[in-house]
């Protein structure tokens, strides 16, 4: 991993290979070592760069609220820091929200976005709620919390069957420390709706479903795309593509690039 030193705080990144620069970004309680069976084949045609959001991996938290907007400042420091003038970011979950934010305050900077289990609406006052209720879950016992999140990402049907990938993503994710969870809580809950560059965006765009995503409602999340340039990629599983549905993930996300 390298580092960084942005506004007083350590973000850890890593940068592989040669051509378009193509950033992946981590969900929630998760960190950069989820992309580690995708960087070997995507690096092959083209730069890719992983970047442990904050206070997740080996970056540290930033405050005790991190926006989507704080992380996307932290992306751009790296790609400045790289000299990289434009990229492709693909994020899952979290990290498409983090995309979403760079799109907004950096359009210039941006040559593609993969959503990847993830949506351009703001919180409902329902997940608004259920955000609080998860702060204070974590507050009174951490190592339930993180568990229990991490089960609940996947499909009912992928439980057993995955169930040692799914070991090893709560162990990354109990690496998490409470601060970088509430805090990037805090900055889900007040993230912008930004539904509005999915259809005046200059670029390519790409969205990709889970039918069973327990997270997020795939007919709601059907209709931010209506009317609009947006490539969509439907799988039949939970919100974890990345483990779920890795090798047909890995070739749309080729596929994609390609025409980049």
């Amino acid at each position: 991993m390298n580092f960084l030193t942005h506004k007083n705080t350590r973000i850890a990144y890593s940068d592989t290979g040669k051509g378009t620069a193509v950033v992946l970004l981590h969900g929630f309680l998760e960190n950069s070592t989820m992309w580690e069976n995708f960087v070997p084949e995507l690096s092959k045609k083209n730069r890719v760069i992983c970047i442990d959001l904050l206070g997740h991996g080996q970056t540290e938290p930033m405050g005790y609220v991190q926006t989507m907007e704080d992380n996307a400042d932290a992306v751009h420091a790296i790609l400045s820091e790289l000299r990289v003038r434009k990229a492709v970011l693909a994020g899952h979950s979290m990290g498409g929200y983090v995309a979403l934010a760079f799109a907004e305050l950096y359009p210039e900077a941006v040559k593609g976005i993969a959503l990847i289990n993830s949506t351009s609406i703001a919180d409902s006052d329902e997940r608004k709620t259920n955000r609080d209720r998860a702060i204070k879950a974590v507050k009174q016992n951490y190592t339930n919390f993180v568990r229990l999140s991490i089960a609940n990402l996947f499909s009912e049907d992928n439980r057993e069957r995955l169930a040692n990938a799914i070991e090893n993503v709560k162990l990354e994710a109990l690496k998490t420390p409470l601060q970088g969870i509430v805090a990037s809580l805090e900055g889900m809950k007040i993230r912008k709706d930004r539904e509005v560059l999915l259809h005046f965006a200059t670029y390519p765009i790409l969205l990709v479903l889970g039918k069973k995503d327990p997270v997020l409602n795939y007919e709601e999340n059907l209709e931010q795309i209506e009317n609009t340039d947006v490539q969509l990629v439907t799988f039949s599983d939970g919100h974890m593509s990345p483990i779920e549905n890795r090798q047909q993930l890995l070739k749309n996300l080729e596929v994609f690039l390609k025409k980049i």
